[in-house]
């Protein structure tokens, strides 16, 4: 082909090519444009786990079916009930506790101080002693009179001890029946019990039927006066002298009247 007959044929097709492609391009009456697809979502995504086909027995006859995981319905709510009993802390201190009151290792520590030992015999009487009537809140240090034994009578004199109100001078006066003649004075120590004011002591108390405990050579008995309780304790000489006493009178000053 020459070149004369070429040239007008490239002229024709560069005005013709772009006119075609614009007629297809452009949408016609009534056709929407359509944008691209999204791009695919190729990402991996494990596969579902494998469905649990094993067979499960239903309910017995007359039960309801309650779905796995499921629980019964318990109606609207349940009945109140009381509450367990506060827990007392360990630090409340223990019932009959009060600050004019004395402990039973205060009571044997003055026994070792009084007595010049501690031994098990004492410890176990002071132990008893708490268990029968609780802690004291006064006792008694003194002695038996050595060989003032006339008529049968003797006495004692000693010093009353307290947290609230002070100590204080005590005497004694007693009975004493039997085997109890001769002998040196012996040491007494006596725990006080419900003592509301110092010369509440000052009364005579009978002794108490039956309550006569001696363990390893110390002994103690009860002596009541209305709510007032003591507890002459004795050892050695002065537990066998005491055995015998009925009762004690307490006075402010010393006499020989035991009634």
């Amino acid at each position: 082909m020459s070149n004369k007959l070429r040239n007008p044929v490239l002229s024709v097709l560069a005005i013709v090519l772009p006119v075609l492609i614009m007629a297809v391009s452009v949408p016609t009456q009534g056709q929407q444009y359509q944008p691209y697809p999204p791009p695919r979502d190729d990402a991996y995504r494990p596969a579902p786990p494998p469905r649990d086909d094993t067979y499960r027995p239903g309910p017995p006859p007359g039960q309801t079916y309650y779905p796995p995981g499921s629980k019964p319905y318990s109606g609207p709510g349940q009945p109140y009930s009381q509450p367990p009993p506060y827990a007392q802390p360990a630090n409340v201190p223990p019932p009959g506790y009060s600050e004019n009151t004395y402990s039973s290792n205060e009571i044997i520590q003055a026994g070792h101080l009084f007595f010049g030992g501690v031994t098990k015999g004492l410890a176990s009487v002071v132990e008893y002693a708490f268990q029968q009537q609780g802690r004291p809140n006064g006792y008694i240090l003194g002695q038996d009179a050595g060989a003032a034994f006339v008529a049968g009578l003797r006495y004692g004199e000693g010093t009353l001890y307290t947290k609230d109100a002070g100590n204080q001078r005590v005497y004694w006066q007693g009975p004493s029946i039997g085997y109890d003649a001769g002998g040196d004075g012996s040491k007494v120590m006596v725990l006080v019990y419900n003592l509301r004011d110092p010369s509440d002591i000052y009364r005579r108390f009978g002794g108490v039927d039956g309550s006569a405990y001696i363990v390893g050579g110390v002994g103690l008995t009860f002596q009541k006066n209305g709510s007032l309780v003591t507890a002459p304790i004795r050892t050695g000489i002065g537990l066998r002298l005491g055995a015998n006493v009925g009762y004690l009178k307490y006075t402010r000053a010393p006499t020989w009247n035991p009634f």
